[in-house]
């Protein structure tokens, strides 16, 4: 497909039509470009882990709760904008849509400035607070160095995407999150092998990569005849605006920031056991990854469905929408699960080879594979709530789930029970499984109800009635 064809690419009204077919085709792009994205740390880890040292591999790994805790606070914040501008979109107030456009811009901006100095000043601190073993610290610091130098480009293009995905166009980042993942691939290969980088060349790669993505999504938002289009003269803050992203955004933020932040201890305890350990759970993150992107894809597809039929007062309609994502959930997670158990050993072994960390990864998968299911439930209502503009009570379970909850149980079980790989590693099934009782029972208990909006146009709400 042409570069010129890709831009021209429409927007999706969700709030006509078939609810699964737009459900799929829009999640669809998600889980392919979601793949590839993985690719990123992925790649690096392999190419390390097989052409570098064990240490190296289990550095790059070590790194992504860093990495995951002050990214997952922006992607947050971006949800933000992305449930305002869908909102906005579905009650067809194009205006409103263009001022949040450009202001989430300007606030991606700041925040990338913010972000790379936070992440570069704070690197030795939080290497330390995960207990790094001293062999593996130093390639873990120059990565972490590298990639925080170049942030930006990862914020830009998951902002100028969550903006295209708001108004149901999700096909446009896909394609060029896959040219810029096969760049990172080639990038690694080129930097390790010929030029012989090591970690430092696979970090260099991916933040190449980054801002090629970031560059190509700008290059479409400035050319697109829709309502999202860029230009130089409406760039203004808007402050009514930032306070609406923000009512939505930084709950999500704070809760995506802190349970990354509290996973920065959970690989402090697995640390205890040494870098086969180490590398067992890295190769395992990675697989995980791939079992959660399913339901991750359709909980951000639920979470602009929502958006966009609540704009238009398209309760019931957004309801069942939500009934349909948990169901496809469920069932792409189940028959993911079961070539993971079964080909465990293969798998860890595909990232490194050592029979130490073969045995530890394989554990892992084997053990917690069967729960992901329990994800399913939390991720799609957490998303369908964000939907309708509630943020702040997803954030409250999720904190008390994934941090509270979890940090406790893996104190209990550090100092008074067995401090053994298994019960530690069973901690996240645990926080899965308090996190989507406790869910589940809000969502039936309050529904879902447009918490954002109280200015969409008469003309939409009458439409909304006649359509219901």
């Amino acid at each position: 497909m042409k570069l010129k064809s890709l831009i021209a690419a429409g927007d999706r009204d969700m709030t006509t039509g078939g609810i699964t077919r737009h459900l799929v085709t829009f999640s669809l792009p998600l889980l392919v470009g979601y793949i590839f994205q993985m690719l990123y740390n992925t790649v690096d880890t392999w190419v390390v882990g097989n052409y570098v040292s064990n240490e190296a591999f289990s550095a790059v790994g070590t790194v992504g709760p860093i990495i995951n805790m002050l990214i997952g606070f922006f992607l947050g914040l971006s949800s933000g904008a992305g449930v305002v501008i869908s909102q906005y979109y579905g009650a067809k107030r194009y205006d409103m849509v263009k001022k949040t456009v450009h202001t989430s811009v300007i606030i991606t901006l700041v925040m990338g400035v913010v972000f790379t100095g936070v992440g570069i000043v704070f690197t030795p601190l939080m290497l330390k607070a995960m207990a790094t073993p001293p062999e593996v610290l130093p390639e873990s610091t120059a990565y972490l160095t590298i990639y925080f130098a170049g942030v930006t480009g990862l914020m830009l293009y998951n902002m100028f995407s969550g903006i295209l995905r708001a108004v149901g166009d999700s096909t446009r980042p896909f394609f060029f999150l896959v040219l810029s993942a096969l760049l990172n691939t080639g990038l690694d290969l080129l930097f390790v092998l010929v030029f012989g980088l090591g970690v430092d060349g696979v970090a260099y790669a991916t933040v190449i990569a980054q801002a090629v993505s970031a560059l190509l999504l700008l290059l479409t938002l400035t050319r697109t005849d829709s309502c999202v289009k860029l230009t130089a003269k409406a760039f203004r803050f808007d402050r009514g605006v930032m306070k609406k992203i923000l009512k939505v955004g930084l709950p999500a933020a704070l809760q995506m920031a802190v349970t990354s932040f509290s996973n920065v201890f959970v690989q402090g305890y697995i640390n205890h056991f040494g870098a086969d350990c180490m590398g067992g759970w890295t190769a395992y993150g990675k697989i995980d990854q791939l079992i959660l992107l399913p339901m991750q894809s359709l909980a951000l597809a639920s979470t602009t469905f929502v958006g966009q039929n609540l704009g238009s007062g398209l309760e019931e309609r957004a309801k069942k929408g939500v009934r349909v994502a948990l169901l496809a959930s469920v069932a792409s997670t189940a028959l993911l699960m079961i070539p993971v158990i079964a080909f465990a050993p293969a798998l860890t072994a595909f990232f490194n080879s050592k029979p130490e960390v073969v045995e530890y990864g394989t554990m892992m998968l084997r053990w917690i594979s069967p729960f992901y299911v329990l994800c399913c439930v939390n991720q799609i209502f957490a998303g369908a709530l964000r939907g309708s503009g509630n943020s702040r009570v997803p954030m409250i379970i999720m904190l008390s789930s994934f941090v509270l909850f979890r940090q406790i149980y893996l104190f209990v079980f550090a100092n008074f029970i067995s401090y053994t790989v298994l019960p530690i590693i069973l901690s996240y099934p645990a926080g899965w499984l308090v996190c989507s009782t406790a869910t589940l029972i809000y969502y039936k208990r309050a529904g879902l109800k447009n918490r954002l909006l109280d200015d969409a146009a008469p003309e939409v709400e009458a439409e909304a009635e006649a359509a219901i």
